[in-house]
């Protein structure tokens, strides 16, 4: 062998011991935080389900998935106040996790935004606590399933240069009322 081959055989060894401690790393890492993650993932969906509809219980119902394919979950309130729906659906960026409340009229009584990948100042105001995330959600309360944006017709004003989201999210809440409506 002449030395330019056992520099490049060193230099790749080299590289394979470096990635494989960096991956072993991780991987204890991951193994550590992955029971937080899910317990902290977990608390975050339960607050949100409360949110939208304020129940002590909620037990998940069966649904037609094949019809509602973005829908992940239905559950229906332990006190007969309505049911609450998740979904995952396609925003600009990425997939949105969202619950929606919806009363036994139909109505959606709250939406929360549970995980996103929205770029930030923009899709991402949807999910905010500040004051114009805020307004976006709460246009959605007493919403049916006729729900659309104001270009579209309908009452809810997109957030400034987030339509896609804006509009991803409209479409979701009308889903989760329509799959609701389905349950009879």
């Amino acid at each position: 062998m002449n030395s330019d081959t056992k520099k490049i055989l060193k230099l790749t060894f080299i590289l394979f011991l470096i990635c494989a401690i960096t991956a072993g790393i991780l991987g204890v890492v991951n193994e550590v935080t992955k029971d937080r993650i899910y317990m902290q993932k977990n608390a975050k969906t339960i607050e949100a389900y409360s949110v939208v509809l304020a129940s002590d219980r909620y037990d998940e119902v069966e649904f037609d998935k094949a019809a509602f394919p973005t829908v992940d979950v239905v559950s229906k309130a332990d006190n007969g106040a309505g049911y609450v729906v998740q979904s995952t659906f396609s925003g600009a960026q990425g997939s949105i996790t969202m619950v929606v409340g919806v009363d036994n009229d139909y109505k959606c009584t709250g939406i929360s935004i549970i995980e996103h990948s929205e770029t930030s100042g923009l899709g991402a105001n949807a999910a905010s606590t500040a004051e114009v995330g805020v307004k976006f959600r709460e246009q959605f309360v007493g919403q049916g399933e006729d729900i659309a944006l104001s270009k579209a017709g309908g009452s809810i004003e997109a957030l400034t240069g987030a339509t896609i989201t804006s509009n991803a999210v409209t479409e979701a809440t009308a889903t989760s009322i329509a799959v609701v409506k389905s349950l009879g």
